[in-house]
Parts: C-alpha cells; sequence; structure tokens
C-alpha cells in the first residue's frame, strides 16, 4: 500500500494538460458490448477503473487491442466473441462503474449476471432506479447472491420517470433502449457533460438519441450497432481539481484540453474568492490570490456545483479570508474528509448535510487518512498549502480518477513523492 508524502507552502505555476473523462470513458467502453466490428476509442485515461473495465470486457470474450498505443489514450475494442455474460464480483468488487454492463448485455444479449456495485465509501448509491426502467422494458430482475440477475427475449420501449437524478441509471437505460424494440422516453434524466459524450458516441454507432443533455432523452430502437472512431471529453473533474489546486496554493497554472463550458459553476464560484480565470488560446489561466475569500456551496446535479467539487473546495475554503457554508445533497457520507483536514488545524463544524468551514492562516502538515476518491484529492491540496510535512495514506484511491497526478503536479513545482508503505 502506498502513502503520498507532501512537503508544502509551494505555489504552483506551469501548464498542465488534463487526461480523457473517467466517468465519460467507462461507459463509452461499456457501449461497445452493444456494437458490431472494432470501435477505436482516443483519450482514455490509464486509470485503474479503466484497466479493470477492459479485464471486464476481455472475460466477457470482447477481445482488444494496441490499448493506450504510445501511450497516446488511443484503445480498439470489439464485442465479437461473447462467452459470458457475468460480471463477477472478483473482478468489480472496487469499481461501482460495473453496473453499466448490465444495460449494454441485457440488450446485446437478452441476459446479464453482475455482482452488485462497490466504489468508493461516499454514501448509498443504490441501483434500484436502474432496475426499475429495465423492468419497465420488459426485463425480468431477480438479486441473489449479491448478483443481479437480468434477462429479456426482447427489450421495449418505455417511458422511464427517474425518482431522482440518476447518471449512470441515465446512461445504462440510454444504451439498452439503444437496440429495444421501439421508443424509450426517459425523464428526469442526467444532464452531465459525460452523458452527452456517451449519447455522441452511440450515435455514431447508428443509435437514434433525442435530447441528450437535456431533462427529456428520447431513444429509438434500431436493429444494430457498429463500431466507430470516437474521442473521449476532457475530464472536468481532473480540470477542476488543477483549478483549486492553483488557487490554494496561490498559483498560477495553465490548463490544457479542457472545456470551461463544462465548468461554469466552480469558475463562478473560484471567481468570487478571488481567483483570476481567464480563456487563453492555448486553455484556461487560473491565477489564485494571496489570500482566499470564503464562499458558499450546494452540491447539485449538472450544470450545479458538482459534487464531485465539494471535497477540493471544503480544502481552499479552510485558509480562506472568513466562514463558509458547504451543502452537500448528493452523497451523505460525502464529509469523511473534513474529520481529516481538521487533523491539520482545519476549523470544520458538520451539521448535518451541512459544513461550516472558518478558514484559519495556515494548515499544518499532519498524518491523515484518504476515504475517497476526491477526498484524497482535497488531501492533496491541503498538503500543498500546509505548513510541514502531510502524509496521505491509503492513495489507492486516487490511482482510480487521477492519471499521473503526482507527476503533474512536480511538474507545476509541487514537492511530493509516493512512498510503498508495509502496514
Amino acid at each position: 500500500m502506498d502513502k503520498i508524502v507532501i512537503k508544502g507552502e509551494r505555489p504552483l505555476k506551469g501548464k498542465v494538460k488534463i487526461s480523457g473523462a473517467k466517468n465519460s470513458a467507462l461507459p463509452i467502453l461499456f457501449a461497445s458490448i452493444l456494437t458490431e466490428g472494432w470501435n477505436t476509442f482516443h483519450n482514455i485515461p490509464n486509470l485503474r477503473d479503466i484497466q479493470t473495465t477492459t479485464q471486464l470486457l476481455e472475460f466477457f470474450g470482447m477481445k482488444l487491442k494496441n490499448g493506450w498505443i504510445n501511450h497516446t489514450g488511443d484503445f480498439c475494442v470489439t464485442a465479437n466473441g461473447f462467452h459470458s455474460h457475468e460480471a463477477p464480483y472478483e473482478l468489480v468488487r472496487t469499481m461501482r462503474a460495473s453496473v453499466l454492463a448490465l444495460g449494454p448485455l441485457l440488450s446485446r444479449l437478452g441476459k446479464a449476471k453482475v455482482s452488485l456495485p462497490g466504489g468508493c465509501a461516499i454514501g448509498a448509491r443504490p441501483i434500484n432506479l436502474h432496475l426499475k426502467g429495465l423492468e419497465q422494458m420488459g426485463a425480468k430482475i431477480e438479486i441473489e447472491g449479491g448478483y443481479v440477475n437480468a434477462t429479456a427475449k426482447k427489450l421495449h420501449g418505455a417511458r422511464v420517470n427517474f425518482d431522482t437524478v440518476t447518471v449512470t441509471g441515465t446512461e445504462n437505460l440510454m444504451m439498452a433502449a439503444t437496440l429495444a424494440d421501439g421508443e424509450t422516453i426517459l425523464e428526469n434524466a442526467a444532464q452531465e457533460p459525460e452523458v452527452v459524450d456517451l449519447a455522441h458516441a452511440l450515435i455514431k454507432m447508428g443509435a437514434r438519441i433525442d435530447g441528450a443533455g437535456t431533462k427529456t432523452i428520447r431513444i429509438e430502437g434500431v436493429p444494430e450497432l457498429r463500431g466507430v472512431e470516437h474521442t473521449v471529453i476532457p475530464d472536468r473533474v481532473e480540470a477542476a481539481t488543477f483549478m483549486m489546486a492553483s488557487a490554494i496554493t496561490g498559483g498560477n497554472i495553465l490548463i490544457e484540453n479542457t472545456h470551461s463550458s463544462d465548468l461554469e459553476s466552480l469558475i463562478a464560484k473560484l471567481t468570487e474568492t478571488g481567483v483570476k480565470i481567464r480563456q487563453e488560446k492555448e486553455g484556461l489561466r487560473v491565477e489564485g490570490p494571496k489570500k482566499l475569500k470564503a464562499a458558499d456551496i450546494t452540491t447539485a446535479p449538472f450544470p450545479g456545483f458538482a459534487t464531485d467539487f465539494q471535497a477540493q473546495f471544503m480544502a481552499c475554503m479552510t485558509v480562506a479570508e472568513g466562514n463558509s457554508t458547504i451543502t452537500e445533497t448528493i452523497f451523505e457520507n460525502r464529509f469523511m474528509h473534513a474529520l481529516e483536514m481538521i487533523r491539520m488545524g482545519a476549523n470544520i463544524k458538520i451539521e448535518g448535510k451541512t459544513a461550516i468551514v472558518s478558514g484559519t492562516k495556515k494548515l499544518s502538515g499532519a498524518p491523515v487518512m484518504a476515504s475517497d476518491l476526491r477526498a484524497s484529492a482535497a488531501l492533496i491540496l491541503a498538503g500543498l498549502t500546509a505548513d510541514g510535512i502531510t502524509e496521505i495514506h491509503r492513495v489507492y484511491h486516487i490511482d482510480r480518477g487521477y492519471e499521473k497526478i503526482e507527476k503533474k503536479l512536480r511538474k507545476l513545482g509541487a514537492k511530493l513523492k509516493r512512498v510503498k508503505v508495509k502496514y
């Protein structure tokens, strides 16, 4: 097991290139289950969740070649040659996105056996909305021994109204509907850029989809889909993390390969805290002030302030001038990083779904424990601004969502290293 050791109080300067979006690449890789022929996907990040997904696709009998060609992020995959419809626990226990195999397998093969998903310990993320929607489309669902067993002679169109907004639920049903008989209408659908990117890939494959990026998505089923070439969008969460790394360290970073339109809620809040952000020819320039100003946030589905930005923003507010209120509306356990920041001298009080942060002059380096993916990033940010040495344990979470984060930070002037630890 590894830990990351950081010597803080160093402003970050330079430029960083953002990798492809994990939360876009994963459903697009699973969408290849639906197609005939080879798919070529560009800008696929080399992350642990991606590696797990490719192992799972190979377990199904799919063929992969080239992988990350010359480290460019190119990936080729074909769904010809299935010999399994099961996503076993041993492969998917660390990755919640494995549930995205359910819709494509059921639609293409008429059967799927998928282990109930694992992933970050940030609260309940039930898949009941996925299962309810698939049942409306004609699937028979049974849960036994920790697995979802789904069968359907042929899925049919249905009108599905999600009780709450669900990104993976929207993606799963959208993929399932592409080969179903008739029209499927998804109401209260997720509007995230990753959902739109998946829709664009599916449309290239021959799917008939209208309304992606709005609350209502219509999918008209087609007989078959074909392999395509598609480039995955940049990772807005990685971009957001580096933006906030510049903010918290008083740095000056040029962020390359990012879409500012996907970051408008964060840009507005960081501007409120005194960060200067401007679009340049090569990317987004982010300049942190000498002292951040406090600002309040409430997480919400896109286009609101993303829950995946919350932990990093809290890190920024621990050293801001004034008091800030952070309200988490998506996941009930996503304040576990706050307790670790308190170990570093942060002044944070948790009241239910709200964290009240009173900015301090300076954080102090300390040994801390990462509880999930975004908490890992937040603790790194805290360590970058802290006085002394910060040791972040259980950083295996970080490898699920950030490609070469230590290398990228060192290139910007951060002093940090990864160390093997025997527990």
